[in-house]
């Protein structure tokens, strides 16, 4: 069953490095495409939906580039707007064998980050199931702030789902406790909020899967899914909380983009009709896929290969 999914956020020009070293020492780089919220788009379009990218890009190579990688992966361009003044966004990213790689990035005024409420208020919501935004391009400019909040309200107003992943990226707020009010009050604003453990533990005092669940849900969020790394993830609601374990994996490659391939599986199992408890089991799926591929997104499975990772992958207990 195919649905239409609508995501707003930055994608970026990626330079992926070709060597372990530090970045200022690096010779060779790959290029590719990167943002949280392309990840989720590429992912959702592997398995069979139809997904729309609301953003604004520079009239560069870069923004060329993004839209004809979001063109190859079927992703819909049609609300891509551009910007005459202003450049696309990219980062640079280390490649290790040990832990997160290095990132580093130049998105500073960037296009994506003139987005304000007047280029999404005619946005008409009807055509779409859902709605999947971060906390991501509201660091990037009040602008973008308010435009990502309206477009949540306007979604919620109208009952079309809203997923919500916090995707906390300090260097780009102001100061701790402006992105800790900010993303807390997007979240009032979602459905369900896909939090990390140690996001968690900013946004709400308490690594606690049950605490962290409870602060929102006293806010009145529907549902609460808190990744919690390598033991896999515990979903909770007014009715019920579980936790579900993660998948046996091989080498870990890259942990960038896990959470995104997390929220892949969670939003098209639940928009799919598979029940809470699937949706996570399929979200751990694709979080440990995408552990063990160096690109942020080009390791996303399609639906058969996701379905045969499930069948013959043990959980990780």
């Amino acid at each position: 069953m195919s649905r239409k999914i609508l995501t707003l956020g930055e994608p970026m020009g990626l330079f992926i490095a070709q060597e372990e070293a530090l970045l200022e020492n690096v010779r060779h780089y790959s290029t590719s495409v990167a943002g949280a919220e392309f990840n989720v788009a590429v992912g959702l379009t592997r398995l069979g939906h139809t997904v729309g990218y609301l953003t604004k890009l520079g009239n560069d190579p870069f923004g060329r580039q993004i839209v004809n990688v979001m063109r190859d992966n079927g992703i819909d361009t049609s609300m891509v707007m551009f910007s005459g003044d202003r450049q696309t966004g990219f980062m640079l990213k280390s490649k290790t064998s040990c832990g997160d790689p290095d990132i580093y990035y130049y998105r500073k005024g960037s296009a994506a980050s003139t987005i304000s409420v007047k280029d999404v208020e005619s946005l008409d919501l009807t055509a779409w199931d859902a709605l999947h935004t971060s906390g991501i391009l509201p660091a990037t400019s009040e602008s973008a702030h308010e435009a990502s909040r309206y477009l949540m309200k306007k979604a919620k107003e109208a009952g079309i789902p809203v997923f919500f992943d916090p995707n906390l990226r300090p260097q780009l707020w102001k100061d701790r406790e402006i992105m800790i009010h900010a993303i807390n009050q997007m979240a009032v604003l979602a459905d369900y909020v896909m939090p990390g453990e140690n996001e968690g533990e900013v946004l709400c005092g308490s690594r606690d899967p049950k605490a962290i669940a409870d602060f929102y849900l006293n806010l009145g969020v529907k549902c609460v899914i808190v990744k919690t790394g390598a033991s896999g993830a515990a979903a909770y609601t007014a009715d019920c909380g579980f936790s579900v374990p993660s998948f046996q994996h091989g080498p870990i490659v890259d942990t960038v983009g896990a959470g995104d391939g997390f929220a892949v599986g969670v939003e098209s199992a639940l928009l799919e009709g598979l029940n809470l408890m699937d949706a996570v089991r399929r979200g751990n799926a694709i979080g440990t896929i995408q552990i063990m591929n160096v690109s942020d997104n080009e390791g996303l499975p399609t639906r058969e290969e996701l379905e045969t990772f499930i069948k013959t992958t043990p959980a990780a207990i």
